[in-house]
């Protein structure tokens, strides 16, 4: 009934994408491991997503993230859940991240840092949920109902005053233990490649400018490409928005496939220096039935205190 997400985008058929939050670059633990203890500041980020609102069997997404630093804010710790269902597919994964911080001057406002990742990826199955049409094929009804399989993840990321970057990479080993069944045939588990690239423009005394570049690399679909814009307005108000796009189309793919495409506009306000709302409304314009569904994408952090603030400026990245 709803293995459905490749009719409603240019994806390959034959691969499982990763989550796609609008809010990442708000937290970039959610695709870099190197992100954990970048703030310097302990933190607790929750985000809720629902795709194609009133589509049936449309993903909705819960993920949950903590991290922050220890031994004098060389070392970054993380830890994130999340909770993915798609049709009859749900998937759960959990990961904690270290992260060694690299000063590169003597304030620490230039870092770079390596990290690593590893935890565990559930999938799941609710075959009871199939339409009449696929009830009788046999590879799905010979499926496991659950698997579990461990996974890792690596990364770098640079950050400056002004300007960040990072590479990182996940899935890494998920592939070589998931078994040649129902599950791997229908869901199989590809590394992802990430690149991101962005900065900081002061306009004005009041009001920041935040552009940044997401690419994101699944080695089976089309290269996926988000292209940002941000405005900080009075440290305490951000509004933007972002392109979404795919490049880059693969020989397996028909060219008369329709490729995937959206608008996001965001907005996140700070109640106060220790909590922070944030709101994603996306809109798909491929062209396909996607287009009559809205997505909608909240978000809620929390900042502890930390008792010595080494930091001269926030963290805006």
């Amino acid at each position: 009934m709803l293995l459905f997400a490749g009719t409603l985008s240019f994806s390959a058929a034959n691969a499982q994408q990763d989550v796609q939050f609008s809010q990442y670059m708000f937290n970039g633990l959610y695709i870099n491991p190197a992100y954990a203890g970048y703030r310097e500041q302990w933190n607790v980020n929750v985000f809720y997503r629902t795709q194609w609102q009133g589509f049936p069997g449309a993903p909705k997404t819960f993920s949950a993230a903590a991290d922050g630093t220890v031994n004098g804010d060389r070392i970054g710790l993380g830890l994130q859940v999340i909770n993915d269902q798609l049709g009859i597919q749900k998937n759960t994964a959990l990961y904690g991240s270290y992260a060694y911080r690299i000063p590169l001057d003597e304030s620490g406002e230039r870092t770079l840092a390596v990290g690593i990742g590893a935890g565990f990826l559930q999938q799941r199955l609710n075959l009871s949920a199939l339409d009449p049409a696929n009830q009788n094929d046999p590879l799905l009804l010979s499926a496991k109902k659950t698997s579990f399989m461990p996974d890792a993840r690596a990364g770098i990321y640079y950050n400056s005053e002004r300007l960040f970057a990072g590479v990182s990479a996940d899935n890494l080993i998920t592939n070589a233990f998931q078994k040649g069944d129902g599950l791997k045939t229908y869901l199989p588990v590809k590394p992802h490649l990430y690149f991101t690239f962005g900065g900081l423009l002061p306009l004005s005394e009041e009001v920041l400018l935040k552009p940044s570049l997401l690419v994101k690399e699944d080695f089976a679909g089309p290269t996926s490409v988000d292209l940002n814009a941000f405005f900080l307005i009075s440290q305490k108000l951000w509004l933007g928005g972002a392109y979404r796009t795919a490049v880059l189309n693969r020989d397996n793919i028909d060219n008369n496939v329709t490729r995937s495409g959206a608008w996001v506009a965001m907005a996140e306000i700070f109640i106060s220096s220790k909590l922070r709302l944030g709101y994603a409304y996306d809109q798909t314009i491929n062209g396909t039935g996607a287009n009559s569904y809205t997505t909608h994408e909240f978000s809620l952090g929390y900042f502890f205190e930390k008792r010595k603030a080494r930091m001269l400026s926030p963290r805006y990245f």
